[in-house]
């Protein structure tokens, strides 16, 4: 079926617009003398989320505005060697400005960023404008009577780059304007986060005539009180910010976010949840908001995603094969692969409640389901001395075996070829050998003397301990990986591949301003669990009638208790733990249905109103030729709901038959109203 054909059937929400009529690589933009510029701190700077939306967003950036678009950020070599092609850049007016701001002494580094979309960067040295790090502080103070410490080094950076950005892009318009040839320089400075925001703080105290937009991908005082276990949500209206600022020491840092927003001509953040709590704490509504979104790239065949599963799975398997070596006593074709990924907040993430919710499945599955066994994986940053020396014993072992086995089975069947062709056939005593038969015995005793490796995280050891986990349980608590899983000796698979092999993302977390990690996984057509906290999750919840039915379960962690958010969390888990195989085929299908809610290609509209916006209150003669916005884009309910078993009427989609149960079957929206009309 083709693409356009599932298109049509998939997606019955009511028309909205997408960046699709606007990219012709910049023509548009170049008549009209339009700039945009992108300043972040994680421009070619791997540090966090920040550098993914960055990063992904860059295709459709250039798709839309060619070479009047033009990252920004800090010049950082380990990072900048590998990501950066350096060169002149593709316009006279970029190369007059950048080689004015030379002439005064700074070093900027110039060229295409090698990620997709191949987008024009200038990168500025710091350390080479750190002489005028005492001037630019007087003039940030005379102006804003924000004061910073000596000793903050990041916020000293911060201030340095953004006053290198201000000067940099007052040249360059400067510079349009005057080879514009008649037409007026409309240039547009998008800040992310607040390391970036002092440049526009700049530009506005300066006066520059350039419209600027600030996002905020999550507050600053936010962070902080969430690291401290408040109740964050439900005071958000009573918390004294300059006192809380102050009392954790980051006041000055507060301060420039505060002014960057409230000098930018648009402000934005990335989620409703977000701009929440920025209406509250930094006392100003957003203008926009800008969820994230994902470059996704589309299988020409509806069921591909679904065989990159299986093979992803197939590894998991030979990975829990290992691990579990000694162990190893459950069946694998009923195994589930569940796991959370992120940054190692304990509590912010949602760890704590999903170990919680752990032990309740755990108990629900002994006691009504004890041949389904989970399998859960916790992929956390954490320091590591070296690989898990049992760990590494367990695949070795596994290995030697496998291998062994393959031998062994090789020799046979030549021995049975041989017997055949000479005209008999084979017994049991001429197939296996006496040596054959002692090395199955000694790789077999290797495996029998198998133990499993201690737990070295102690936050995570004692939440489990209180959760009375026992090993022989049907959920097998995982030792951590690293967030950022690479092919290793212990872990033979990237993160992606990962990512597909498992069954469900648990992501329950409390601050969560987006949430990267669930948008991975629907791109990749794995159901994942989120929360009304993440901007995520209210995000599907905005645009999709029933988020369920296509595999994304939201839990509540706004407005019921602790304990009511780990019972329904845990009742997730164990709903999706009673799904066949078929069941979970179709789900995925729904599930990948959503990518394209998540493509740069609808969600870069949002960035493109926030543009236009800034543009019209800066030059009130410009007139935007689109009007932007997703829209009303709503997806509804499958025509196949429920997807899930029912106690008291026949399942639908109809329950497996004998020899259907293969993780290859593909279902699409067809095949399920077929499965109806023969009931």
């Amino acid at each position: 079926m083709s693409r356009e054909r599932a298109s049509r059937r998939f997606y019955r929400g009511e028309s909205y617009s997408n960046l699709v009529v606007c990219m012709d690589r910049g023509m548009t933009a170049e008549e009209e003398n339009r700039w945009n510029f992108e300043v972040s701190w994680e421009a070619a700077n791997k540090v966090g989320g920040i550098y993914t939306v960055v990063r992904s967003k860059a295709y459709v950036s250039m798709e839309e505005l060619g070479d009047q678009y033009c990252l920004i950020g800090p010049y950082k070599e380990h990072c900048a060697r590998t990501e950066v092609e350096e060169g002149p850049l593709g316009s006279e007016a970029l190369n007059r400005a950048v080689e004015a701001i030379r002439q005064r002494g700074f070093k900027l580094h110039t060229g295409r960023w090698l990620v997709d979309g191949n987008p024009q960067i200038i990168l500025m040295d710091i350390g080479s404008a750190a002489w005028k790090l005492d001037e630019y502080k007087t003039e940030l103070w005379s102006k804003t009577n924000i004061g910073v410490p000596h000793l903050d080094i990041e916020a000293n950076d911060a201030i340095i780059l953004g006053y290198m950005v201000a000067d940099f892009l007052a040249e360059f318009r400067n510079s349009a304007e005057a080879l514009g040839e008649g037409t007026p320089a409309r240039v547009v400075a998008h800040f992310h986060e607040w390391q970036a925001g002092i440049g526009l703080i700049a530009l506005r105290t300066r006066h520059t005539n350039v419209a600027t937009v600030f996002t905020t991908h999550a507050t600053l005082l936010g962070r902080y009180l969430c690291a401290g276990n408040t109740d964050f949500y439900n005071n958000l209206d009573k918390f004294s910010v300059d006192e809380e600022a102050g009392k954790r020491q980051i006041y000055h840092r507060y301060c420039m976010e505060r002014a960057a927003t409230h000098l930018s001509h648009t402000f934005t953040t990335v989620s409703e949840i977000t701009g929440f709590e920025a209406e509250h704490l930094l006392k100003r509504k957003p203008d926009v908001i800008t969820p994230n979104g994902l470059n996704v790239k589309k299988f020409s065949a509806l069921h591909e995603f679904q065989n990159l599963h299986a093979l992803s799975k197939e590894k998991l398997h030979e990975f829990v094969r290992g691990h579990f070596y000694g162990h190893y006593d459950f069946d694998l074709d009923k195994t589930l692969y569940f796991f959370i990924a992120g940054r190692y907040e304990f509590g912010n993430k949602g760890a704590d409640i999903f170990i919680e919710a752990l032990a309740r499945l755990n108990h629900h599955l002994k006691s009504m389901h004890p041949e389904i066994t989970v399998v859960a994986f916790m992929i956390f940053p954490a320091r590591t001395n070296n690989f898990n020396v049992e760990s590494l014993r367990g695949h070795a072992v596994t290995k030697s075996l496998r291998d062994t086995i393959n031998d062994i089975q090789n020799k046979i069947g030549k021995r049975m070829y041989e017997i055949c062709l000479s005209g008999r056939l084979p017994d049991a005593g001429d197939l296996l050998e006496k040596e054959e038969l002692v090395r199955l015995k000694r790789v077999h005793l290797l495996v029998a003397e198998g133990r499993t490796a201690a737990d070295h995280h102690p936050q995570r050891r004692r939440r489990l301990e209180r959760s009375s986990f026992e090993h022989r349980a049907e959920v097998q608590p995982v030792q951590h990986h690293p967030r950022q899983i690479r092919r290793t000796p212990l872990f033979g698979l990237d993160y992606e591949e990962f990512v597909r092999g498992c069954h469900l993302g648990v992501f329950p977390s409390y601050y969560e301003p987006w949430g990267y990690t669930p948008a991975e996984c629907t791109v990749m057509g794995i159901p994942s669990i989120t929360t009304n906290l993440s901007g995520f999750g209210c995000f599907m919840q905005e645009h999709i009638a029933d988020p369920l039915s296509y595999g994304i379960y939201i839990v509540d962690r706004r407005y019921i208790s602790l304990e009511d958010t780990v019972q329904q969390l845990a009742q997730y888990m164990y709903d999706f733990a009673r799904l066949n195989r078929r069941q979970r085929i179709i789900q995925r299908n729904r599930t990948e249905r959503l990518s394209d809610i998540l493509d740069w290609r609808n969600l870069g509209v949002y960035y493109r109103q926030a543009r236009m916006k800034a543009l019209h209150k800066v030059f009130p003669d410009y007139k935007e030729e689109m009007e932007s916005g997703i829209g009303t884009l709503r997806y509804p309910r499958p025509l196949s709901e429920p997807p899930s078993p029912s106690s008291s009427r026949v399942t639908t989609p109809a329950a497996s038959v004998h020899g259907s149960d293969d993780e290859s079957d593909s279902v699409d929206e067809e095949a399920e109203l077929e499965e109806l009309r023969r009931k």
